[in-house]
């Protein structure tokens, strides 16, 4: 029992008047008396009574909480008289060890909440449905809270897990990337050495006239080609290839550190949590001795003596106060959690707009130097186009006539 709430003396109201069944009565801080129903936990200043005007069963008004033992619901909750529902009585007496609640909006009784690997969640059948906390996105920091099913064995996976998991993988496919870019240079290097070996070939050398002079440009275009596959693969190390592989170079390092971080803190509120537990059970055993001792006394089956009784009383009222320190130790452990994990995924959430974003960027300088190379292409080309537009045989011919011509006299029959 809180301070202050104190039971019925012996030889007063509760020998004298007789309440329904599941009521029993407390004195608030104040000395004023109230009752509280241990089936509906409902609290009242009037004495209630089996006449129909005021029913002692369960009605309309019937709480979701435990029933009350020891001014102590079984949760380790206390009973409060009706104008302290939402105020801990401790606070009224000054004590200072009344800690702060956890996380924003989950103050629940333990049947709407759901306990599940130490992380409380509201329960579905009773609690409406949260608001998402950025709602016009699909955000990392909505949708990792609870664990997954491991599908490579029994245990689960964090949801955090399976964030850093995606950013690893974004890293790895990143180098992965940049490893293709460096294949293409390759191909590229390899095929402007090729192209330059070529245009140094002397087949068909000696073709004259228009024809010859187009050839000779078929070949002097491959090494102007070859010099622009040169450059492309250049840019593509320096503005492509490099960037993509130096990016976050940190980020493995980063997120080891992040990964430890809210592990521990899980690891914190498992071992709050397992302390609620044995609080909690604590509280049963006690509340169970005192309530077995005060029927001993009742039914006069033992010897115990009124002093054993408030003994007991002090003892379940500790093993009370122990639970709700033990909760509210939990609580703020949560809260820890609750706020390191929104903090931590929406940092994820950018770095991983971050990578996306770069990666496209330098995929379009790709792009970009890609139509570059095309048209510097073109351009090596276009002299052999207009050559080869000005190929005339019949020049050629003039031309190589003029040169190597011996005669223009034919020759006729000879006379007799």
């Amino acid at each position: 029992m809180k301070p202050g709430m104190v039971p019925p003396p012996p030889g007063e109201e509760s020998q004298t008047v007789v309440l329904p069944p599941g009521w029993q009565s407390y004195l608030s801080p104040q000395g004023r008396r109230y009752y509280v129903n241990t089936t509906t936990n409902e609290t009242t200043w009037e004495r209630p009574s089996s006449s129909p005007g005021i029913p002692a069963s369960p009605g309309t008004h019937r709480s979701s909480l435990p029933p009350t033992v020891n001014g102590y619901h079984a949760s380790g909750t206390p009973a409060h008289p009706p104008e302290t529902a939402h105020m801990s009585v401790r606070k009224s007496t000054g004590d200072s060890q009344n800690l702060g609640s956890s996380s924003p909006g989950r103050k629940h009784s333990k049947e709407n909440t759901l306990t599940i690997n130490c992380v409380t969640f509201p329960h579905p059948d009773t609690m409406p449905e949260q608001q998402l906390l950025k709602p016009t996105e699909w955000s990392y920091c909505d949708y990792f809270w609870a664990d997954k099913k491991d599908p490579q064995g029994n245990g689960t996976v964090a949801g955090f897990e399976l964030l850093l998991q995606k950013q690893l993988k974004g890293k790895q496919m990143q180098k992965e990337m940049s490893e293709f870019i460096r294949e293409r240079i390759k191909i590229e290097e390899e095929y402007a050495k090729n192209l330059a070996k070529l245009s140094q070939n002397s087949l068909a050398a000696q073709e004259e006239g228009s024809l010859g002079e187009a050839w000779a440009q078929v070949k002097k275009s491959l090494a102007d080609e070859a010099e622009v596959h040169l450059k492309f693969s250049a840019k593509l190390h320096s503005e492509v290839e490099k960037p993509l592989m130096n990016f976050r170079e940190n980020f493995k390092k980063d997120m080891k550190k992040c990964d430890h971080h809210i592990a521990d803190l899980r690891k914190q509120l498992a071992s709050r949590f397992a302390a609620v537990e044995k609080a909690r059970k604590a509280l049963t055993e006690r509340q169970r001795d005192l309530e077995m001792k005060t029927q001993q006394l009742e039914i006069k089956l033992s010897n115990k003596t009124e002093e054993d009784i408030k003994k007991a009383r002090r003892k379940s009222t500790q093993a009370g106060d122990d639970l709700m320190r033990c909760v509210d130790l939990y609580n703020q452990a949560q809260s820890k959690w609750f706020e390191e994990m929104v903090t931590t995924t929406l940092e994820l959430e950018r770095l991983e707009v971050e990578r996306v974003e770069m990666i496209r960027q330098h995929l379009c300088q790709y792009t970009q130097l890609r139509h570059e190379t095309d048209m510097f292409n073109q351009s090596t080309v276009e002299p052999v186009d207009q050559l080869l537009r000005k190929v005339d045989p019949a020049k050629d011919r003039e031309l190589w006539v003029r040169e190597h011509k011996t005669g223009n006299i034919r020759p006729v029959d000879m006379e007799i």
